[in-house]
């Protein structure tokens, strides 16, 4: 596996490996399997548990890490092809990539989408020029398009609670936010979900629509599962029996649409809250997901984060267990 920035990098059976790895290794650790090595991470966006994690996975490990953050310590880096830089960004990214590369052995970066133009986001271009100059693997750390990271842990921590995920009901429902979010959380979890063979429901109000790309994308990876992918408007009807809730704020679906238009339309679902009484209507056994951090009693409400069904901290958890085995496979050119 060269790089790892989408869960096309790993496929149905790759996803499979890497969550029977994960759970391998979280009960036997493996030691000092990244001894020697150097990950350099670039933060386009604030970050708490993804360079936590990253960072944590490199030291216990037996490596290290270098943190760099664009536009604080390190120049503002230009990313835009053709452009003419006459502005406040100093470097650009094609020469700043394959420097960076010749210093590390694996590159790891964060970079969030525009939310200006759904299909400019799905083409993840700045993922693409790290792919393409970096000379070592990529990680992504979150990207325009997908947060593959997390999609893995949200899985692992499905894994550990209900054991087998094939036809395993789940749902993906939109929750309100303050403003517009990106939609890499809410791709990669119905990828990885879909990759895993579950049944994946996604509710979400008219106008907030997943990228038809990856809607294919998860339906093609259901079709080789044994999963299913369904979409609706009807929390009731996505939620009944379902196992797994997980919540996120993500979209509208926008293509040039004015910031202020986009976050009116976030605004007119409100009544989309979380509450103990959403989550009354799946299973008994149903656990609770959220990839964190949430914005509590606007997203979800406290008795769901609070509550015995909330998973949320084992998940965030989950992200440094599945990020060793992603770092062993990039680093050591192990097979994935």
């Amino acid at each position: 596996m060269r790089h790892f920035t989408r869960i096309a990098d790993l496929d149905v059976t790759g996803v499979a490996a890497i969550l029977d790895e994960a759970l391998a290794w979280k009960k036997h650790p493996p030691g000092a399997h990244l001894a020697g090595k150097l990950l350099g991470m670039v933060f386009f966006n604030p970050s708490l548990r993804t360079r936590a994690s990253f960072e944590a996975a490199m030291l216990r490990g037996g490596g290290n890490a270098i943190v760099l953050e664009v536009g604080s310590g390190v120049w503002k880096l230009e990313d835009r092809k053709g452009a003419v830089m006459d502005g406040d960004r100093p470097e650009h990214i094609r020469e700043a990539i394959p420097v960076l590369g010749r210093y590390v052995d694996a590159l790891a970066v964060r970079t969030f989408g525009a939310l200006q133009d759904d299909a400019a986001d799905a083409a993840d271009p700045v993922m693409h020029v790290f792919r393409e100059l970096a000379g070592v693997p990529v990680i992504s750390m979150e990207s325009a398009r997908e947060h593959p990271c997390q999609g893995l842990a949200d899985l692992l921590t499905v894994r550990e609670n209900f054991g087998d995920t094939r036809k395993l009901p789940v749902t993906l429902i939109w929750a309100p936010h303050i403003k517009p979010l990106p939609k890499a959380v809410p791709h990669s979890f119905l990828l990885t979900a879909a990759a895993a063979g579950c049944e994946v429901r996604i509710a979400h109000p008219p106008g907030f629509e997943l990228h038809p790309e990856v809607l294919a994308e998860a339906r093609l990876y259901a079709s080789q599962s044994g999963g299913s992918v369904a979409v609706t408007h009807q929390q009731q009807a996505a939620l009944a029996g379902s196992c797994v809730v997980y919540a996120k704020a993500w979209g509208p679906a926008t293509k040039n649409a004015p910031g202020g238009e986009a976050a009116a339309r976030v605004a007119a679902h409100k009544d989309w809250l979380i509450t103990g009484k959403t989550l009354a209507m799946a299973a008994k056994d149903a656990i609770f997901l959220h990839c964190l951090p949430v914005r509590r009693n606007l997203e979800v409400a406290d008795e769901v984060l609070d509550g015995p069904q909330s998973r949320v901290i084992d998940e965030a958890e989950n992200r440094f267990h599945v990020q060793r085995v992603l770092l062993h496979k990039l680093m050591n050119g192990a097979v994935c």
